[in-house]
């Protein structure tokens, strides 16, 4: 096209612009506010018509640039109605850039540049470009009273349009109603105004907030700075601009200058910036006199308002190290050093706050919208009286859309879109449209479309710009950002908003930005949904959650923080048909993305996630509207659901709440220091899954309460209610009564620290009888005074629920437990509601008050009894830390005995003196229930403890049924309790005695008596033991702590004769101890605290009462020979047995030898102890001759000369053996003699022990030379005493001396242990054993010349002496005894390897006739038995070869055996590997053997070669009398042919085929074998897979067998048919004594058949047939016909009854002969033995798993006490408790043979190990009582077993083995 004709069409296409825009200046006009923000529109030029106005807002437009007017032509194409013809064009021409318009040109230089800047500006004045001009005062004033009124002027203009201004929310002109705003934190108090303009924010949790309240603070001075938190969405940015409006419509008079900031513009500043530059190149200038304005506005601060918009997005926007200038400036502003006095208004997204913030800040929370906010806003939004009504009742019908609503920014969104579905949807569905916050984004865009088209390419494009944003962190576009299609398009939606935005002085720009912030995130979301530039990993990514703990650690919230909710809300399924129009794709293409954004969902659903994230996810998983995902994710969640620190708002908790009613079980919710909006609660309405919930925030106030009680009627499930820590008063309490009110299935109220009155507190405790599920009410932290306290005890006392009230200092809590009757079960007898009801219910119940620290006053006190005194029963009152003073103290110990307080009173620290102690034991002397009285003034202690009164501790005597039957009949009514008074700490001095004995006399029975602590002193004490003959019998006295002296000791001696109570005297001089005790049970010194009080224990006291000494225990005192004369004179009239236990540092040889010359006249003493006092090195000597001295000293036993005891016999044991212990005394080689002399005097010396002691060779060998004439005569310990092998060889020479030596053993290794045994007469067999001795090759000619004079040594082992086969071979050939039999067993290692053959070699150079021979490779053994002398033809030789292979020998070897061997008499494999060779060996041997009597091959390996080698030899045997093949590997074949060898075999006694495959075949062979036995005594066939046809094979063969004794047949499957043909044939074996037929599968008929016949046995001892069913009918068979010599009785597992048990134990009662009885295994449980007559030869008794429990524990033990020679009982795995145990405790004294109990797996506790322990004391024998697996703690049983070591907790059986010897 020519140039000319391109300009005729461009005139034409102006010229129709400027006619079609003059049509509709109002849209005209909001286009160029939109892209020229900063135009004033009523300024400059007035146009001469419209069309001038039009041709000059154009080339407004056009000035700002080719982009702005390219945008502005599409607009015009896409708003306005402009025919195709000419929209073609005016895009082409225009549209692209193409060409300008020429008419534009000619203006553009005319444009005045003031238009470019603001609206009322002047000409550009820097601020800094010139010195401040030297002005009056009243020319400052003018220009400042000017530049103010421009200030407002230009905030009119800005505000008063009703077309958006710059920067203002697209809202803002449309309907406002204030959200709701909390203060948060107000650290100086604020002034509210009377009366609120409307509109201003509404006033929250009682306090009044306005817009004036947020600039009220009193502070005078220094900063004021308030800072605005809130979500995104609530509101902030356009109360900013509310305020700017105010001021400018003279609303906030009090000050002249408002400045508004926005920090994302700010943030765009990157050179320093300074105040003046701030207020006046960057937001407005002054006409003249900057510089004076400046200075006016710093002299006059305090009226300056500074608003800054958006502070979290200027914390750090390049980071940490480089904040904006801005941001500087604001931190100056905030602290003071700029403006100082001026206001600053800042709002934030909640996060961590900058800290240039003053810490005098307030802050302010704005929440969203309430429900009235709510309704309001939509009443406002919707003129039109019918859809004003049609949209309230969709938001009243629709929850959710409500909790969308709650956000003021969505609110908005859904009224838009609710103002286009209304018109065309029936009534709900619009609603039911809008269900996520996502497709009311959709939905308002398509509202928002224009003809509702939506352009894909537009739409995509716009997402990709924000999605771009976001992740630079850009918020704010230039034009060049957006083309101008896409940016026509936003405009016309209004998605863009746009302001003017400046980087310095002159530098002015347009912005674009997002209406917000959420909506930039939405486009985000759904180009990353849409694009196909978005791979699945790269959208899977962006699926994360942001852990927001922002109160603390975050300072800038992301802003990607809402991303994943759009992602969640655009794959829902709703959200296809609008992805598939922008992705202009297939809804295939779109499920797959949205199944991307859904898997990642799942994943985080599984996960365990915080509380900021749980959140978080909610919100994603509604927006996606699946169930099955919300169901994964409820059912994922914990159980208890903790939310700390963050904020929370009515749409979280709905998210939450939405999420919860997918979940089956019960959660607990736990709000703690969230700031939370106030209606929050209401989410909660109807959530049935909420069983705990929790909140504890002080935002928490008045309309938060209101909230919740409106939710709490709702939630049936909830069962503990929290609040504390709010700003709750009385108001709302009522609220929350009401609520109470209807919510019976609480069972926890919790309303801690909430500072609630007097009122508010009786309100919530009126409530009581209306919850009767409630468990705790916890008032704690409240505002209470001592009025209402007592008004709450009676409460206490009133309500049948309450069981207990505590209150101290701050603590407040209530504990109920449900009435024993309710109220319908009283229905039915309406006269019994009143006082009978009441007096039932107040004896039913106890009542626990605590009322500790409460200021309570005299005149409180007797207040606090009149209303216990009509109350239930008091289980405990504790009213320490009052001011009750004596006179308090004493009103209430009077009134102790009519309150009927079971447990205990505490008055601790109120005031109490020394001289009402005496006034308050009188008062408690009168209570009968005391028991224990604990006054401490220095500690400030006052307890009363009760005991049970009578009625109930009759009851319980009677219920416990006490097991424990002693020597006196059981009394009908329990004995008076002790009483236990404690007296410690009171200054008490002797002159307060008598007065204070006078009040102890009141008390019914006085227990125990401590006065410890005060200043008796010895004159208090002498004055004492007068005193205590009248106090009655106590357990104990303890004056520790008194200032007593050792004259002490000797006035209180004499009390043993004068106090029969009187046991044991403690006194200790270092520690002031001073303790007079009644017995020695030391129970509460277990670890963990003292142990229960068991009934059996008293009883069990008495019983050992009589055994008990008296002892003194005088610890750490000076004990000079004058003192120890005095202390014994005064215990020559104390009674016996006596006790002296002493110890001091040193004790001189005087004092010993002063002290056992007293001992000696002191007839009653049992027992002297001397610990850790040392001792001189004459000591020994003194104690040794001490025997001689006192004929009644048992035991001498002296330690380290630092422990001394000595056990005395009493007077009536005459005769007894004893035993002296000198131990580690030093004692050397000149100590040998004079103790031998001394010792020698003694008349039975049974034990020595010398051990640890410097003897040496020399000594050692002194010692034997004086070895015979020691009267010893059971061993001698010489052990660590420095001994070498020199010691050893002259041990050997001189023990044929030593007459009564039995046994000798010397231990040179580690251990060194020296032990010689002695016998009562003269020994003619000798015992030798050397262990480690080391000998070398020139020791053993030496031994062998010692062994060779040691006639009488018949035995000697060498184990580990280093004796090799060398030196063992010659020390065989020099052994040359005149007569007699010598036995040797060697232990060395290279037994195990040197092989049979060299041990066979070695066995042929001895001198003498080898009897016997045993080689243990295993056990490293090699032993021999040689006789003297040498006989060609020795009449026996045994071989006994063990763990051996017997493979390979030499022939020579062979003959000499037959030689040697001619006369061997037994042979013995044991776990032998017999190759074949060796089988061939025994073929030639065994022939030779003409005397073989016994063959034994056991356990060994055999193959079928070697097996036929062997029956060929066996074969020749026939005077064998005992074959024993067991347990060895043969198979059924092997079995058959060994067989054959019984033939001939006629004089077998013993035959033994355990273990062997027995088939019919070698059955048959067997019994036609032991028909010709007929002197066969024993036979044992067990397990040998025997049935009953087999067992009547082998039955009959046995009928020659006349002289049988054993027949094993256990473990095999006769039944009841072999049981019956073996009860025929019984008869016809009259010599049976034992029987085993265990395991036999034997029923009650055949067990019935088998005891009639075995009645006919007469000298039967031995009966075992356990496992087996026999039943009772068999038992009471067996009880009818038992076998009189019976010694061993088995019957495990037999199927028996209590029935059954008792009828043989009847039976068994009295049997003379019966060792053993096993009833394991069987359900006896109180049928135990029960024995009257006893067992006296019974050796052990097996109980195990027979269910015996307590009740049997009683006649058990009785039954046990009459088996006297018992060793073993066994009642592992049973229900025995401590009953039992004090039962078998009370016994074991009884018990002298007893070596173990086992006692594993019962339900004994401590207390009755205890007194297991308390029994062992008592001089039982018992080595072992095993308690594995018993309720019993592990600390508590390692002080158990540290106290006796004899008690076993451990799995494993410890129990120690007896010394070799015994």
């Amino acid at each position: 096209m020519d140039p000319d004709s391109l300009q005729l069409g461009t005139e034409h296409l102006w010229n129709w612009l400027v006619r079609l825009l003059s049509k509709d200046s109002e849209w005209l006009n909001a286009k160029v506010k939109f892209f020229l923000p900063k135009m004033d529109l009523c300024s400059g030029d007035k146009a001469q018509d419209a069309t001038q106005g039009v041709i000059l807002q154009l080339r407004r437009l056009h000035a700002q640039g080719r982009a702005t007017w390219q945008a502005f032509i599409h607009c015009v194409c896409m708003e306005l109605d402009v025919p195709l013809d000419l929209e073609v064009p005016l895009l082409s021409t225009w549209g692209h850039g193409v060409a300008f318009p020429s008419q534009l040109e000619a203006g553009e230089e005319s444009q005045p540049a003031s238009q470019l800047q603001h609206g009322l500006k002047r000409p550009y004045q820097s601020c800094g470009s010139s010195p401040r001009p030297k002005q009056c005062k009243k020319q400052q004033l003018e220009l400042a009273q000017r530049y103010l009124k421009l200030l407002k002027t230009s905030t009119q203009q800005r505000y008063g349009s009703k077309i958006p201004g710059p920067g203002q929310p697209l809202a803002f002109h449309q309907a406002y109603i204030p959200p709701i705003l909390q203060w948060s934190r107000t650290p100086t108090p604020f002034r509210t105004q009377e009366g609120m303009a409307p509109g201003d924010p509404k006033a929250e949790d009682g306090t009044d907030v306005s817009i004036r309240d947020l600039f009220s603070t009193r502070a005078d001075k220094g900063p004021r700075v308030t800072v605005l938190l809130g979500k995104a969405g609530m509101g902030k940015t356009t109360l900013a601009h509310r305020l700017c409006q105010r001021w400018a419509d003279g609303q906030l008079d009090r000050f002249q200058a408002l400045f508004l900031f926005e920090f994302r513009q700010l943030n765009l500043i990157t050179r320093l910036l300074t105040l003046p530059q701030l207020l006046f190149d960057l937001y407005l200038s002054p006409e003249a006199g900057s510089d004076l304005v400046f200075q006016y506005l710093e002299e006059n601060a305090n009226g300056v308002l500074l608003i800054f918009d958006g502070l979290d997005q200027a914390l750090h926007p390049a980071g940490p190290e480089d904040p904006s200038p801005a941001l500087d400036l604001f931190s100056s502003l905030c602290r003071g050093t700029l403006l100082p006095g001026c206001w600053v208004l800042a709002t934030s997204r909640p996060g961590k706050l900058p800290d240039c913030l003053p810490t005098e800040a307030a802050t302010v929370h704005m929440w969203g919208f309430d429900r009235p906010r709510v309704e309001e806003y939509v009443g406002r939004f919707f003129p039109d009286q019918p859809e004003q009504e049609a949209a309230l009742a969709e938001l009243r019908g629709s929850r959710h859309l409500q909790s969308l609503c709650a956000v003021p920014a969505l609110c908005q969104v859904t009224c838009l879109c609710l103002l286009r579905l209304l018109p065309g949807s029936p009534p709900g569905q619009s609603a039911a449209l809008l269900p996520t916050v996502t497709q009311n984004y959709v939905q308002m865009l398509s509202t928002l479309g224009p003809r509702g088209y939506l352009p894909p390419e537009a739409l995509l494009e716009l997402s990709e710009v924000a999605l771009s944003g976001l992740q630079t962190g850009k918020v704010i576009f230039s034009v060049g950002d957006i083309r101008p299609p896409t940016m026509a398009f936003a405009a016309a939606l209004s998605l863009l908003t746009s302001f003017c935005i400046c980087t310095g002085p002159g530098h002015r720009d347009t912005g674009y930005a997002f209406t917000h912030l959420s909506l930039q995130e939405f486009f985000a979301a759904l180009y990353l949904m849409t694009s196909p530039k978005v791979d699945g990993n790269a959208l899977a990514g962006h699926i994360t959650l942001s852990s927001r703990w922002v109160l603390r650690t975050k300072a800038r919230p992301g802003l990607l923080d809402h991303l994943p909710t759009f992602l969640a809300g655009l794959a829902s399924r709703a959200c296809r048909p609008f992805l598939s129009l922008v992705a202009q794709r297939d809804e295939m293409w779109v499920s797959a993305r949205q199944a991307v954004v859904m898997q990642a969902l799942r994943k985080l659903a599984a996960r365990r996630l915080t509380g900021p994230k749980i959140v978080a996810l909610c919100h994603c998983v509604g927006e996606t509207q699946e169930p099955e995902l919300a169901s994964l994710m409820a059912q994922s969640l914990p159980c208890h659901l903790s939310f700390h620190n963050f904020p929370l708002t009515y749409a979280d908790l709905a998210a939450l709440t939405s999420i919860l009613v997918h979940r089956n079980a019960p959660i607990h919710l736990d709000f703690e220091g969230c700031p939370l909006e106030p209606h929050c609660p209401e989410a909660l309405v109807g959530c049935e899954q909420v069983e705990n919930l929790s909140f504890k925030s002080r935002k928490c106030g008045d309309a938060f309460a209101e909230a919740l009680s409106r939710s709490l009627p709702t939630m049936g499930s909830l069962k503990k209610l929290g609040l504390a820590g709010s700003k709750i008063t009385a108001r709302g309490i009522s609220h929350l009564v009401q609520a109470l009110r209807l919510c019976p299935q609480l069972e926890e109220v919790s309303f801690q620290d909430n500072q609630l009155k007097d009122w508010a507190v009786l309100n919530i405790v009126e409530v009581l009888p209306c919850l009767p599920q409630l468990r705790k009410l916890d008032l704690s932290r409240n505002n209470v005074s001592v009025s209402t306290l007592l008004r709450l005890t009676k409460v206490a006392v009133e309500c049948p629920t309450v069981r207990t009230l505590q209150v101290r200092e701050a603590d407040l809590i209530f504990l109920l437990s449900p009435p024993t009757k309710t109220a319908a079960e009283l229905q039915g007898a309406p006269d019994l509601q009143g006082n009978a009801g009441q007096r039932e219910e107040a004896q039913s119940r106890s009542l626990t008050l605590r009322l500790q620290q409460c200021q309570l006053r005299v005149h409180d006190a007797q207040e606090l009894i009149a209303q216990l005194q009509e109350g239930p029963r008091l289980d405990e009152v504790d009213l320490s830390g009052n001011q009750l003073d004596d006179e308090g103290c004493r009103l209430m110990a009077e009134a102790a005995s009519q309150l009927h307080i079971a447990r205990s009173l505490d008055l601790s620290d109120n005031g109490l003196s020394v001289h009402g102690v005496h006034c308050v034991l009188s008062a408690a002397s009168m209570c009968r229930t005391l028991a224990e009285v604990h006054i401490s003034l220095l500690h400030k202690t006052v307890v009363f403890t009760f005991a049970p009164e009578q009625e109930e501790r009759k009851g319980s005597w009677d219920r416990t049924a006490l097991p424990v039957s002693l020597t006196c009949q059981m009394p009908s009514e329990p004995p008076p309790h002790p009483a236990a008074i404690r007296l410690t700490h009171c200054g008490l001095q002797a002159k307060h005695l008598e007065q204070l004995c006078r009040a102890l006399r009141g008390s019914c029975h006085l227990g125990q008596l401590d006065f410890s602590g005060n200043s008796l002193g010895d004159e208090g004490v002498a004055q004492l033991a007068q005193l205590l003959p009248g106090l009655g019998a106590l357990q104990s006295l303890d004056l520790s702590e008194n200032g007593l002296s050792l004259d002490a000791v000797f006035m209180l001696t004499p009390c043993f004769s004068t106090l029969p109570w009187l046991l044991h005297l403690d006194i200790s001089s270092d520690s002031q101890r001073v303790v007079l005790r009644g017995d020695r049970r030391g129970r509460d010194h277990l670890a963990g605290g003292s142990l229960p009080e068991f009934p059996a224990g008293a009883q069990f006291s008495a019983f050992y009462q009589r055994c008990v000494p008296r002892s003194l225990c005088l610890r750490q005192c000076q004990l000079e020979p004058l003192s120890l004369a005095c202390l014994c004179e005064t215990l020559k009239k104390c009674p016996g047995p006596l006790e002296i236990k002493l110890s001091c540092e040193v004790l001189s040889d005087q004092s010993l030898e002063t002290l056992l010359h007293h001992l000696a006249q002191l007839p009653q003493l049992s027992l002297l102890q001397l610990s850790q006092t040392r001792l001189s090195p004459k000591s020994p000597l003194l104690l040794a001759d001490f025997f001689s001295l006192c004929p009644r000293v048992q035991k001498v036993d002296l330690r380290s000369l630092c422990h001394v005891t000595l056990h005395f016999r009493s007077s009536e044991e005459r005769e007894g053996k004893c035993c002296g212990r000198f131990t580690g005394c030093g004692l050397s080689q000149e100590h040998v003699e004079p103790l031998c002399w001394l010792l020698s005097k003694c008349e039975d010396l049974n034990e020595l022990d010398l051990s640890a002691n410097m003897l040496g060779d020399d000594g050692l060998r002194c010692l034997l030379e004086c070895l015979p004439q020691l009267p010893v005569s059971g061993s001698l310990d010489l052990s660590h005493n420095s001994i070498s092998l020199e010691s050893v060889l002259g041990l050997v020479k001189i023990l044929p001396s030593c007459l009564r030596v039995q046994e000798a053993s010397v231990n040179l290794g580690s251990e060194q242990s020296f032990w010689i045994h002695f016998s009562r007469q003269e020994e003619a067999r000798k015992t030798l054993r050397l262990s480690q001795c080391n000998f070398g090759p020139e020791h053993v000619s030496r031994l062998a010349t010692g062994l060779n004079q040691a006639l009488k040594l018949t035995a000697l082992t060498l184990t580990r002496c280093c004796l090799g086969l060398e030196q063992l071979t010659r020390l065989l050939s020099l052994l040359r005894w005149p007569v007699g039999l010598f036995s040797l067993r060697v232990e060395e290692p290279w037994v195990g390897t040197a092989g049979v053959l060299a041990l066979l070699e070695v066995c042929t150079q001895a001198s003498g006739n080898i009897t016997e021979i045993s080689i243990s490779e295993t056990q490293q053994q090699f032993s021999l038995q040689l006789e003297f002398p040498r006989q060609e033809n020795p009449e026996a030789v045994a071989l006994r070869l063990a763990h051996c292979d017997l493979g390979t020998h030499h022939n020579l070897l062979v003959w000499q055996l037959m030689e040697t061997c001619a006369r061997l008499q037994q042979l013995s494999l044991s776990q032998v590997n017999l190759c074949d060779t060796s089988s061939l060996l025994l073929q030639s041997l065994l022939p030779s053997l003409s005397e073989l009597k016994t063959f034994r091959l056991t356990s060994s390996c055999v193959s079928s070669e070697g097996l036929a080698h062997l029956i060929s030899g066996l074969s020749h045997c026939h005077h064998l009398e005992e074959l024993d093949l067991s347990n060895n590997p043969f198979v059924e074949k092997d079995t058959e042919a060994l067989m054959t060898v019984l033939e001939g075999m006629c004089w077998l006694k013993r035959l033994d085929f355990s273990h062997l495959p027995l088939g019919s075949s070698a059955l048959a062979l067997l019994s036609q074998g032991l028909s010709h036995m007929s002197v066969l005594q024993s036979l044992r066939l067990s397990r040998n897979g025997i049935c009953d046809v087999g067992c009547l094979q082998l039955l009959e063969a046995l009928r020659a067998a006349s002289s049988l004794k054993e027949l094993g047949l256990s473990h095999n499957q006769i039944g009841d048919f072999g049981a019956q043909h073996l009860a025929a044939i019984l008869p016809a074996l009259p010599e049976l004594r034992k029987i085993d037929l265990s395991g036999n599968g034997i029923g009650p008929a055949g067990g019935v058949l088998l005891v009639e016949s075995l009645a006919l046995c007469k000298h039967l001892e031995e009966l075992m047939l356990g496992y087996n069913v026999l039943a009772d009918v068999t038992a009471l068979r067996l009880a009818q016909r038992l076998p009189h010599h019976l010694r061993v009785l088995h019957l495990p597992s037999s199927g028996l009854s209590l029935e059954g048990a008792l009828l043989l134990s009847q039976a068994l009662d009295g049997c003379p002969y019966v060792e053993e009885i096993s009833l394991a295994v069987n359900s006896l449980a109180t049928g135990v033995p029960h024995f009257h007559q006893g067992l006296p030869l019974l050796r052990q008794i097996d109980l195990v798993s027979c269910e015996i429990d307590n009740h049997a524990a009683k006649p058990l033990a009785a039954s046990l006490v009459l088996c006297p020679a018992l060793e073993e009982v066994l009642l592992s795995w049973n229900l025995l408790g401590d009953e039992a145990a004090a039962e078998l405790a009370r016994v074991l004294p009884r018990m002298s043979r007893l070596k173990k109990m086992d006692l594993e797996k019962n339900q004994i506790t401590a207390c009755g190990a205890w007194l297991l322990v308390e029994g062992l004391a008592q001089g039982s024998g018992v080595q072992v009582i095993r308690l594995w697996n018993n309720p019993i703690s592990p600390d508590v049983a390692q002080h158990l077993q540290s106290e006796e070591p004899r008690l076993d907790f451990a799995f494993f059986d410890k129990q120690p083995q007896p010394p070799r010897g015994s």
